[in-house]
């Protein structure tokens, strides 16, 4: 198998290292490009025999996939220079959530799905998102998604729900760690504990209750009700976080959401632009 991946940043290194990391794609099988060359040239530099491409084409070419991470709207620019080397058997694969299939299928003959990956891919956890577009056979998704087994959980969802499936899956851990980081800065200045030992105390306490909600049996409500005792500490602290959270997450969605539609809106122009 053969593959290639348009665009090295944060994200799409991030799925070279897991897929590498994992064994699901030795170096050799991997062509990468990136408008940066140096930035590819370094992971070629890493892992040795991954080819790091002069052009998008040349990254596209004679490839089982192809991975597009790149942003919304350099996608128009890339398949402009992808396209005349593209088969209708190859499958082109998008990790940007305002790119629409119906924006690539209409400009590219092959096989098209989008991926929406977590950067806790890279210690090959947590999900990954798959939306297949229509001329994705059963097998063509099966493929996919066993390929994604190796550093995540794949999940279909439906676009229409591709944006708060992203904030819960690639969104959310920034937001849990930003919780984490106020928490722990919190508790180095009302009570002096140093912050590496409370950094320490914390990061276990998230890998442990993620355990509790994955294998351990427990979903978020029944894990509160164990921990919190009537008249206890926990309970005088979720009280608190009830009253003062009353309505926040509702406008982070709120917020997630008119950026997505915004990037939507650039994205659909962009397209719509082309077409005339």
């Amino acid at each position: 198998m053969k593959a290639g991946f348009i665009g090295t940043g944060s994200m799409g290194s991030i799925l070279i290292e897991a897929l590498i990391h994992s064994g699901a794609l030795n170096p050799e099988q991997i062509c990468a490009a990136n408008r940066t060359p140096g930035k590819v040239q370094r992971l070629a530099e890493t892992y040795a025999g991954l080819t790091a491409a002069s052009s998008n084409a040349e990254a596209a070419a004679g490839r089982d996939v192809v991975f597009l991470c790149v942003k919304p709207l350099e996608y128009m620019r890339v398949i402009d220079e992808i396209r005349p080397v593209i088969e209708p058997a190859q499958i082109v694969v998008s990790i940007t959530s305002p790119v629409l299939l119906k924006h690539l299928e209409d400009q590219l003959p092959c096989k098209v799905t989008k991926i929406i990956p977590s950067i806790t891919n890279y210690v090959l956890s947590g999900s990954t998102l798959c939306i297949h577009g229509e001329r994705m056979h059963p097998e063509d998704k099966e493929w996919i998604e066993n390929l994604l087994t190796h550093i995540s959980t794949p999940v279909r969802v439906s676009e229409a729900y591709t944006r708060i499936s992203s904030d819960l899956s690639s969104c959310a851990p920034a937001f849990l760690s930003f919780f984490l980081q106020k928490y722990i800065e919190a508790a180095v200045k009302e009570t002096g504990i140093s912050s590496e030992e409370a950094t320490i105390l914390a990061s276990e306490m998230t890998l442990g209750t993620g355990k509790l909600l994955t294998t351990g049996g427990f979903d978020p409500v029944s894990l509160q009700k164990r921990v919190r005792v009537p008249g206890g500490i926990t309970a005088e602290g979720l009280q608190l976080m009830e009253q003062d959270l009353d309505g926040m997450f509702n406008r982070l969605i709120g917020i997630t959401h008119a950026k997505y539609e915004e990037d939507l809106e650039k994205v659909e122009a962009v397209f719509t632009t082309k077409k005339q």
